[in-house]
């Protein structure tokens, strides 16, 4: 039996393609944060022996999460293993050994939205925050893209390219 959330109505309002890829935009936004970390040179002094290699580190472990991410978008969008391969330089079969468990991650959350906490009473979603609550990742996403894309002139530069989900036909009202 699948559980109900509190964003069903407004995960409801996108494909499941349109959601993977709001995960995908929210996770090249925490990469580009993270190399954003990098650049400044200012505060070399304070960052211990090695500090800079820890921040090129997670850059590199927040890269292969939007990698996953992409994987699981170009999925979505009918892309084949085949296709996905060759930009990875692999085979399709290492590329679907690579990613299976991470596509049978996204699929399982969408049929059981919550796992319990290890005391057995807290609910944690299993959906990336960015599909959970599209609402909220949508408005957060506008913001970031538009206060960093220069060259943009959307306000929704983020939402506004989001494949929304087929509105049901509506019913026709038989009047007596």
């Amino acid at each position: 039996m699948t559980e109900t959330t509190p964003y069903d109505a407004d995960r409801a309002r996108f494909t499941r393609q349109a959601l993977a890829r709001l995960v995908l935009c929210d996770q090249a936004a925490d990469v580009a944060d993270g190399a954003i970390g990098l650049i400044a040179t200012g505060n070399d002094p304070d960052t211990g022996p090695g500090g800079r290699v820890s921040q090129a580190f997670q850059l590199v472990e927040l890269a292969e999460r939007a990698l996953a991410s992409a994987v699981i978008y170009e999925h979505e969008r009918g892309s084949s293993w085949a296709e996905i391969a060759q930009y990875l330089g692999i085979s399709p079969a290492e590329a679907e050994e690579r990613f299976t468990a991470y596509l049978d991650g996204w699929n399982r959350a969408f049929d059981v939205p919550y796992r319990l906490d290890d005391t057995g009473r807290k609910q944690i979603p299993q959906l990336p925050t960015a599909a959970y609550d599209p609402a909220w990742a949508c408005h957060r996403l506008d913001t970031w893209a538009g206060n960093r894309l220069i060259l943009v002139n959307d306000e929704r530069p983020v939402s506004s390219g989001l494949v929304k989900a087929v509105p049901e036909k509506a019913v026709p009202k038989v009047t007596p």
